[in-house]
């Protein structure tokens, strides 16, 4: 029996790319490459697409990224499809053609403006740009650091320190307890949403004894038996959202005010209403892109 890729789900799991580090290796052959290189072009935080009749496109050709203000230095290889290697470059502002267009990560994935095998590609690049963008100097002693390894590296030339991006680990979890699960607003959501909980893994901690803090921290619940679902890059600016089902060893809220304005414990009946954002109380849920509606659509549904 195959068992069921449930992070292709969610969005920007999906990556098209090889991104084999082996493939990194062959310095020479990848700068010879790049001269006709496909690129991923980014903006601060925004990916620029190119409006290609009624869609969008996301790859540059290495003259076009030119034109557009990128600079050929410090290439980053974000791997291989078919056709070659693929690279990201940052551009210094959002171009004033009419069919360019700076459009911010979550937009793209919310509004489905690539397919979801290059929403990946995006988050990838969004997340090592940023990375780099953020670590132009050694948090050892300070100094300047360079570019290395396509994008995968930063070296001190003053102490030798080598840097690697980073990843940041969030637990995401559905709370249940037998045919209810407990969903929470925060008071940055919207008005009438509500989410899972969700909370960083801290160092020298376990994803599974994470769930358990989190949960018992923001809604008193205490938490048993935690089983791992699905995981989501997230690019906000780095995460990686690892996808849990937690069973409560009981009801009784004690809510954190701090974290969250309220949380109940809603029936499938009441999920399913919700996803299909006909709930008698106007409450809706994140959209399908998220991991947290996948969480509660798999409980809705049953599985």
């Amino acid at each position: 029996m195959t068992t069921p890729d449930n992070s292709r789900k969610a969005g920007f799991s999906a990556n098209r790319l090889d991104r084999r580090s082996t493939l990194r290796q062959d310095g020479p052959r990848v700068e010879a490459a790049f001269g006709s290189a496909r690129c991923v072009l980014m903006t601060d935080d925004r990916a620029l697409l190119r409006l290609d009749g009624e869609g969008f496109g996301l790859l540059f050709s290495r003259s076009e990224a030119e034109a557009l203000g990128a600079s050929p230095a410090d290439p980053l290889l974000l791997g291989h499809d078919d056709e070659g290697p693929v690279f990201a470059l940052p551009v210094p502002e959002e171009p004033p053609q009419e069919t360019i267009k700076a459009i911010d990560a979550r937009s793209i994935a919310v509004q489905g403006l690539l397919p979801p095998d290059l929403l990946g590609v995006v988050a990838q690049a969004k997340s090592l740009l940023d990375w780099h963008r953020r670590h132009g100097y050694c948090g050892t002693c300070g100094h300047p650091t360079r570019f290395a390894d396509f994008g995968y590296r930063r070296d001190c030339g003053h102490c030798g320190a080598k840097h690697f991006p980073r990843t940041d680990p969030v637990v995401i979890m559905l709370v249940t307890h037998g045919e209810a699960c407990l969903l929470a607003h925060e008071p940055r959501f919207a008005e009438n949403m509500v989410s899972t909980l969700a909370g960083f893994l801290e160092p020298g901690e376990t994803i599974e004894d994470a769930v358990r803090r989190e949960v018992v921290e923001e809604t008193g619940v205490e938490v048993g038996r935690v089983t791992y679902h699905a995981s989501q890059p997230w690019p906000f600016p780095s995460s990686l959202m690892i996808g849990c089902l937690a069973e409560a060893k009981g009801r009784e809220l004690t809510i954190d005010p701090a974290e969250i304005a309220w949380a109940r414990w809603f029936s499938r009946e009441d999920v399913t209403r919700m996803i299909a954002k006909e709930h008698p109380e106007g409450i809706f849920v994140p959209p399908p892109t998220a991991i947290a509606h996948q969480l509660m659509r798999h409980f809705a549904e049953g599985d």
